[in-house]
């Protein structure tokens, strides 16, 4: 209990830290990783320099935080798995392509904006579910 708290304080810095800092206008690593169904997807770390544009273009941004949760994210219909893993403090996600379902084992933990809206973040602990329409 206690180590989840301590780890809670410090993830809690290094983003406090992370968006705060003047670090210039570069923005954090970006690339394309591939989920266990071998589809691209865009990952992207928390830049410094992010702009609010970046995050309101894509369809599914996913910030963890909090505690590391599972994440899980799938294509409606399909059942194709673009992520199913946990994500770190710290680490973010985002994903150009709709529709999109999200599920997380800790609400709590993570930030989810959808095309640029910023969702209600759940209890903590709890599982939740976000669907991503396509526009």
């Amino acid at each position: 209990m206690v180590l989840a708290l301590a780890l809670l304080v410090v993830g809690g810095m290094a983003l406090v830290n992370a968006l705060t800092s003047d670090g210039g206008d570069q923005p954090g690593p970006t690339g394309t990783a591939t989920a266990s169904g071998g589809t691209p997807h865009s990952a992207t770390a928390p830049s410094k320099g992010a702009s609010a544009s970046a995050s309101a273009a894509m369809p599914l941004v996913i910030r963890v935080v909090g505690a590391p949760t599972t994440v899980v994210v799938t294509v409606p219909g399909t059942g194709e798995v673009l992520r199913r893993g946990v994500l770190n403090t710290g680490e973010a996600e985002q994903y150009d392509k709709a529709p999109l379902n999200v599920v997380v084992s800790d609400a709590g933990s993570v930030e989810v904006t959808i095309y640029g809206e910023l969702q209600q973040r759940g209890a903590a602990g709890q599982r939740q579910e976000w669907l991503v329409p396509k526009k």
